[in-house]
């Protein structure tokens, strides 16, 4: 656990584990707490690297807004600081965003991806009218795991919060803005997983896996848009699976 020095900012990172790697990208408002299911379920055979983003977790914030180039910029910089030619991708949400950019930008670097809860553009999202009040409420029994964990973690202080949040919205009401057809051109195992009651559409869910040869498709019965908290064994599971047959797919290509 240390903090790297990426593109002018001093970002949290952490790897643990042995075997092939595999680098986990959170999503947006959310630290590396939130992969941590994930994360204790592969590092047993596998070398997950991790890091959090500028305004993320325990990596303090930046000046100017979010933007898509920056994060793939970041995340190309991280891997070329932890020495890694390519890895095996997990993303979530804005991670998993980042995670196609990278499949469609940078193909080296990615030797399969699990693309969770991820759209395209905008018009993904259930609510067209994307608002900082339209944030899921936590339920009263419920607390708002994110919101605790950035106020226990940031050096930005808990009240910093609340421009991180107008930062990201204003990145998720005007980005990304990935064409369907250039998805054909990944070449990489790719899985891409929702949840049934995801702030993203299934049919959006649907339209990426459809343009990705050979993709895989996961609609997670009975989740939303949290489902990696809301199921975290079952999705732990398909990651381990996927990624298992992504390294024999690999194996067999290099024969």
């Amino acid at each position: 656990m240390s903090h790297l020095r990426i593109n002018g900012a001093d970002l949290y990172a952490e790897v643990a584990g042995d075997g092939e790697p595999v680098l986990l990208l959170h999503g947006g408002f959310c630290s590396l707490e939130s992969l941590r299911a994930q994360s204790d379920a592969l590092v047993a055979d596998h070398r997950v690297y991790a890091f959090e983003r500028p305004g993320h977790g325990r990596s303090a914030d930046i000046d100017e807004a979010y933007g898509y180039p920056r994060m793939v910029a970041d995340t190309l910089a991280y891997l070329d600081a932890a020495g890694l030619g390519s890895a095996h991708v997990v993303g979530y949400s804005d991670g998993a965003i980042i995670g196609l950019l990278l499949a469609l930008d940078h193909p080296e670097r990615v030797r399969s991806l699990v693309a969770i809860s991820a759209n395209l553009d905008p018009s993904a999202f259930e609510d067209s009218d994307l608002t900082l009040s339209a944030l899921p409420k936590p339920e009263p029994q419920r607390p708002d795991v994110e919101r605790m964990h950035y106020d226990r973690l940031s050096p930005d202080g808990a009240a910093h919060a609340d421009l991180v949040l107008e930062k990201l919205f204003a990145l998720w009401t005007s980005e990304p803005h990935i064409a369907p057809a250039d998805l054909a051109r990944i070449t990489a195992p790719v899985l891409v997983m929702a949840g049934d009651r995801d702030t993203i559409r299934p049919d959006h869910s649907l339209r990426i896996a459809a343009a990705i040869p050979g993709a895989q498709l996961a609609i997670v019965p009975g989740t939303t848009h949290n489902l990696i908290a809301e199921r975290p064994e079952l999705i732990s599971t398909m990651i381990r699976e996927f990624l298992d047959h992504a390294r024999e797919r690999l194996s067999n290509q290099t024969k």
